[in-house]
């Protein structure tokens, strides 16, 4: 069986979340409550969520071509913080006494559908933009539904590594003009 390797590929090697340097805050409830799991589980799997997010990004760095080197790593580096998001939230769940799974109340089952694909790189840039603001609103109306300040504390620090790949991406757009 013969090996084929991408001449001048890109090195994922030592690539890390890109998120802000500011720490996380303990990963605790006040008590249990399960319509708090359940508007999370909206944040963590369903058509707006962690899930989507991780999988939009890395099914678009799998489509550029390696000339993109660059912008393969740092989007490779903002889905690993959402990867973060993903397991900070799933915790929070089952602290509230939820249920991890892929499957919300008000969505179902996760789907592909949930996902933006343009081919165009530019519009991969504002697809990945519009899902992170999507998710900063959809986090600030749980922040406003739930009355829990360890979920609340943890939310707003996911916002604001959220705001932060906004800023990536959108210098990104603008170094590709």
């Amino acid at each position: 069986m013969e090996n084929h390797v991408i001449a001048n590929a890109c090195s994922l090697e030592g690539i890390r979340p890109i998120m802000v340097d500011l720490p996380y805050p303990p990963i605790q409830v006040c008590g249990e409550n399960q319509r708090y799991a359940e508007l999370l589980k909206n944040d963590y799997c369903g058509s707006v969520s962690e899930l989507s997010a991780i999988l939009q990004y890395i099914n678009n760095e799998n489509r550029l071509p390696g000339e993109h080197c660059s912008l393969i790593r740092t989007i490779l580096g903002i889905a690993m913080a959402e990867m973060m998001h993903l397991q900070k939230l799933g915790e929070l769940i089952r602290l509230l006494g939820g249920n991890v799974s892929f499957h919300t109340k008000a969505n179902g089952l996760w789907s592909p559908s949930c996902l933006v694909l343009p081919d165009c790189v530019s519009q991969m840039l504002q697809a990945d933009i519009e899902a992170e603001k999507a998710a900063i609103r959809q986090y600030g109306a749980h922040i406003r539904s739930i009355e829990d300040d360890c979920v609340n504390a943890v939310l707003k620090r996911i916002i604001q590594d959220e705001e932060y790949h906004i800023m990536i991406l959108q210098s990104l757009m603008k170094n590709m003009c």
